[in-house]
């Protein structure tokens, strides 16, 4: 190869090169939002600890006047609460015509087989995995979801 085959192959590289890095630079910047998820990875815990906080009341109209309500006090309706168990995660709330599912994740290699989301006065959730299975029994006590021991 003659000097200018040679220049000709060195100014392609270096071309290449320098896109390659600006373009990492640029991903870099912008960050997560090309690149993954908002907010990142989450731990189990981390999962565990949102489920448990409890949600925003929705938004009311502004032209809309406020609803009386009948209902006695201490049942605050729609109390949300998380669950977590080896074999996924479940968020549910309590309502006027009882417990419900409002979302559920199986944990990595599990899957849901039964599932009766309500509402009614209890609800179930069964995860299944390869060699175990672990089943979510909920129901409603004082306006909270809460675990149903009663087997």
């Amino acid at each position: 190869m003659d000097r200018r085959s040679w220049l000709a192959v060195a100014g392609w590289l270096a071309t290449t090169a320098a896109a390659t890095l600006v373009g990492l630079a640029a991903v870099d910047l912008v960050g997560a939002g090309i690149t993954g998820t908002a907010g990142g990875v989450r731990t189990e815990q981390d999962v565990a600890r949102a489920l448990a906080e409890p949600g925003a009341a929705p938004p009311r109209s502004e032209g809309a006047p406020p609803v009386p309500t009948t209902a006695g006090p201490s049942t605050p309706a729609g109390s949300r609460r998380g669950f977590v168990t080896a074999g996924g995660s479940v968020e549910a709330e309590c309502g006027p015509a009882g417990v419900r599912v409002v979302t559920w994740s199986p944990a990595p290699g599990y899957r849901t087989k039964d599932d009766d989301r309500g509402p009614d006065d209890h609800v179930e959730i069964r995860f299944v995995g390869v060699s175990d299975e672990h089943e979510l029994r909920l129901r409603c006590r004082d306006g909270v979801p809460v675990r149903d021991l009663d087997d």
